[in-house]
């Protein structure tokens, strides 16, 4: 049984773990038997659902908490405190408890109220928050360390409708894909302010949805998926300034719309909702080149969307949008990058479009 509760009470929201074992050891500090925490973004029931994850990378599922917005992604902090939802008006805070994935809202939330958030990404040390926004600019906020309140440092121009954010591997520099424009924007950091630059815009493929990076050499990789070509652009990033330097554009399914990359960053998986599978792709540690795994894709369920990897790089999680709304897991497969079904989908909210574990929005 799932606990349903409004986010607009004034009182904090908390989910109630349902359905989980107690006790046990090996579980990593995880009291309950489980190993981790993920969260699914549903804009059908206009909710969070919120699981548990165990050691073979089930999902159990820990309630829902309802939004009075549309939601549209989500993002946890890597050190498991706060988690920010992205909607058609504002954002919404939480703050998480790592062990039972329990939220409760963050005081004063949401903000940035009357702001279409497309995507949110979360800085690794979690003091900054970034929000593409629909009207064509990304807010820049600081996050509290104790309260997880949000106060906008500035909003910066980006290209037409933009769709995906992502911070380099240091955090020194975010990139925007801008799916009007068929660009990447890409900004300098300040480490101290979480202020941003302006560097450049690079062009990308037809209609760039997600966006990410990764640390390689002296300032890493950024890859975006392009939904209108499928296929996804691969850049290098210039370790100084954070200019992009194009390195090649591979195919991979339909659609292609979430990207992540594994923590060693030789894998980078992409959901392609047009053809309802995940494209799988290593990349060379020195060239950011990519090559297709095996034979390239893995089925999932209908129309995957958002798309992350747990922490510990063993599990991939897709949200599949179509259908009655499920999530799709695999094992990762050392040394190859394969994947390998879990089995059977995990239950989530009708329309599922974003997924997100700590640090893995």
């Amino acid at each position: 049984m799932k606990l349903r509760l409004s986010s607009c009470l004034m009182l904090p929201i908390v989910l109630v773990l349902t359905g989980c074992t107690s006790g046990g050891g090996g579980d990593g500090g995880f009291g309950n038997g489980a190993t981790g925490i993920a969260y699914v973004v549903n804009t059908g029931p206009n909710e969070i659902s919120a699981y548990t994850t165990d050691v073979v990378g089930a999902l159990r599922g820990a309630g829902t908490v309802a939004l009075a917005k549309v939601p549209s992604s989500m993002a946890v902090t890597s050190n498991l405190t706060f988690a920010f939802v992205g909607t058609n008006d504002g954002i919404f805070a939480f703050r998480v408890n790592p062990v039972t994935a329990e939220l409760a809202s963050v005081s004063g939330s949401p903000f940035s109220t009357g702001m279409n958030i497309r995507a949110v990404e979360v800085s690794r040390t979690g003091q900054f928050l970034y929000a593409a926004n629909n009207n064509g600019t990304v807010a820049a906020y600081s996050i509290h360390a104790t309260t997880g309140v949000l106060t906008l440092i500035e909003n910066e121009t980006v290209g037409t409708s933009p769709s995906g954010v992502a911070l380099s591997a240091t955090g020194q520099f975010l990139f925007v894909s801008n799916q009007g424009s068929n660009n990447i924007t890409a900004f300098r950091v300040d480490g101290t302010t979480g202020a941003l630059t302006f560097e450049e815009n690079e062009s990308a493929g037809t209609s760039p949805s997600g966006v990410v990076a990764t640390a390689s050499g002296t300032g890493g990789f950024l890859f975006a998926s392009n939904q209108g070509s499928n296929t996804v652009s691969a850049y290098t990033i210039d370790g100084t300034t954070g200019a992009l330097t194009f390195v090649e554009t591979e195919n991979v399914g339909t659609s292609p719309s979430g990207v992540a990359v594994s923590p060693n960053g030789q894998f980078l998986y992409v959901s392609n909702q047009g053809s309802n599978d995940v494209s799988g792709l290593t990349i060379n540690a020195t060239t950011g080149a990519l090559t297709a795994i095996g034979s390239s894709t893995f089925s999932a369920g209908a129309s995957p969307s958002g798309l992350t990897i747990e922490p510990d790089g063993q599990f991939v999680y897709i949200a599949n949008s179509g259908g009655g709304g499920d999530v799709s897991g695999f094992r990762i497969t050392a040394g190859t990058g394969a994947l390998v079904s879990l089995g059977a989908t995990f239950p989530a909210g009708t329309t599922p479009v974003g997924i997100a574990t700590p640090g893995y929005p």
